[in-house]
């Protein structure tokens, strides 16, 4: 085995796979440009390009993308994992031709492949997806084991899209925080912006992007690597179309870029938000000290290009901001903000925010205002809606185990997503009594016989549980089961994994390591 635990060995299929990957190589590195670009809030780092091209990087990028079920996935060119694997040489091979293209300067991004998805909830709308070639997303991932740690020290701590260890429920737990009262007085809060950027993804600007990245890198091969991927072609059919604005949805390095983009719309609100380098405390006090004066303040909290800007002060205070943001994103971002999306609302009639309905009501126990999480009709109608899909006349042609096998991820999912809504424990019991009923109609269809015959061959007890709906080793979930409970505030400095030594890790050294491996397959 080669030092640094960077050996191969022979897979079964007959192509040599990448062995043990240096692990500790890449978290050390990652955690010291997190150190110093944290310590450094100006400094700007040279010198990248010979870490994205490192054997260890480019190893340590294959693991994480090989994971993804994406990677068999072809691009314009026709190459997926399973390709790479199986032709001669396997992906020792594939990745020294990669090294060698990087530090030849020979290296050149293809066209991505277009395809479109439909939207979730809106029928006929279609989204665009980008594909990029197997060779584009390995260099798209190296590239941003790199870039992530530096830029990640300058996002704001209420922003959540597409960072480590943030998560939706973080966002809306942010938000659910600034809306409940404090000990001394209620939430001042009284409306909400709806942010909606028209095309965000599709419009972003490559100039201010740019000028965005050199603030952090001055490393000139860096510098056109990324904006290589920015003008890689699209490929439409048979036409390769090239853009002059956007970043492809579906490329590994394109939520990283869009982020950096958008930390500009929290550098606005960062008198009244804290920032990266600051404390809670000081936000809060500014906003207090702008209340009292008699002045409306603004709280944003972002996911990604979604985003609700929590007002306290009267609606003419949230016209008038609306009004200046969507003129700062036009001169500033040179994007445009969704003038029939982007509404007002009264924080105590609700809105709707990834997946849950927020509302400030009173609360008849204390009868302070509080806020609450709710579960939107239209997602019980939407998940109703899919399950009918799903068990409609053609699927009678199934085994119910089938049925069973094609449900039960959906359950798990909804469930897990939903249960920290307020009353979840009675839509479950309610989606359960449904889902009985659905399942029974579908096998009386399927099985025109008496009900005791499917109660006996479909209904059984398996050791130690309930009564479900059974075939063979498959049984049906149900939503009700694991619980309910509140999302916990995890505050405004949630560890990275990077931030590690410094603030999050207080136990034994010699633990460190092992610690930072489950990090990292985390």
């Amino acid at each position: 085995m080669a030092k640094g635990g960077s050996g191969y060995s022979e897979p079964a299929g007959g192509g040599r796979q990448p062995g043990p990957v240096n692990t500790e190589f890449i978290l050390d590195m990652q955690c010291k440009l997190y150190r110093w670009s944290q310590a450094a809030p100006d400094k700007t780092f040279g010198d990248l390009f010979n870490l994205v091209s490192d054997r260890r990087t480019l190893g340590y990028a294959w693991r994480k993308m090989a994971r993804n079920r994406g990677s068999r996935t072809p691009g314009t060119d026709g190459m997926g994992r399973i390709q790479v694997e199986q032709r001669t040489g396997g992906v020792e091979r594939f990745l020294d031709e990669i090294e060698a293209e990087l530090r030849a300067g020979t290296y050149r991004p293809q066209p991505v492949r277009q395809r479109l998805i439909p939207k979730a909830g809106k029928p006929g709308q279609v989204r665009p997806l980008g594909i990029p070639t197997l060779k584009d997303r390995l260099v798209q991932m190296a590239l941003k084991l790199v870039l992530e740690p530096i830029f990640e020290a300058d996002f704001y701590p209420t922003s959540f899209g597409f960072r480590r260890r943030r998560s939706t429920h973080d966002a809306i737990a942010m938000i659910q925080r600034q809306v409940n009262p404090n000990r001394w007085c209620n939430s001042r809060i009284t409306y909400v912006i709806e942010g909606d950027i028209k095309g965000c993804f599709d419009n972003i600007d490559h100039h201010r992007l740019m000028e965005r990245v050199r603030r952090r890198i001055r490393d000139r091969k860096i510098l056109r690597l990324v904006l290589a991927f920015l003008r890689a072609g699209i490929m439409v059919e048979t036409t390769v179309r090239h853009p002059v604005a956007g970043t492809p949805q579906g490329g590994i390095i394109s939520p990283l870029l869009s982020n950096i983009v958008l930390t500009a719309i929290d550098e606005r609100y960062r008198r009244w938000t804290p920032g990266p380098y600051e404390t809670v405390t000081s936000a809060t006090q500014r906003r207090g000290r702008d209340y009292n004066s008699g002045k409306a303040t603004f709280y944003i909290v972002r996911y990604a290009d979604d985003f609700v800007v929590l007002v306290s002060g009267p609606r003419a205070a949230a016209e008038a901001e609306k009004e200046a943001l969507a003129r700062f994103l036009r001169e500033e971002l040179r994007l445009e903000l969704s003038p029939e999306k982007t509404l007002i609302t009264d924080i105590r009639k609700g809105f709707d925010f990834l997946g849950y309905r927020i509302v400030k009501k009173r609360s008849p126990r204390s009868g302070r205002f509080v806020c609450k999480l709710l579960i939107p009709l239209s997602r019980l109608q939407r998940l109703r809606d899919t399950i009918k899909a799903r068990t409609k006349r053609p699927s009678l042609l199934l085994a119910l185990s089938a049925i069973i096998d094609n449900l039960n991820p959906l359950i798990l999912g909804w469930r897990t997503y939903y249960r920290h809504a307020m009353r979840a424990c009675r839509e479950f019991s309610k989606l359960d009594h449904w889902l009985w009923e659905r399942i029974y109609r579908w096998l009386r269809k399927k099985h025109p016989k008496t009900r005791r015959t499917i109660f006996r061959r479909f209904y059984r007890r398996a050791p130690g549980g309930p009564l479900r709906w059974t075939e063979g080793t498959a049984r049906l979930r149900r939503f009700s089961e694991g619980g309910t409970s509140p999302y916990p505030f995890r505050g405004t400095k949630i560890t990275n994994g990077w931030d590690i030594i410094d603030e999050a890790w207080t136990g034994d050294r010699r633990d460190f390591w092992p610690m930072m491996r489950q990090l990292a397959v985390a």
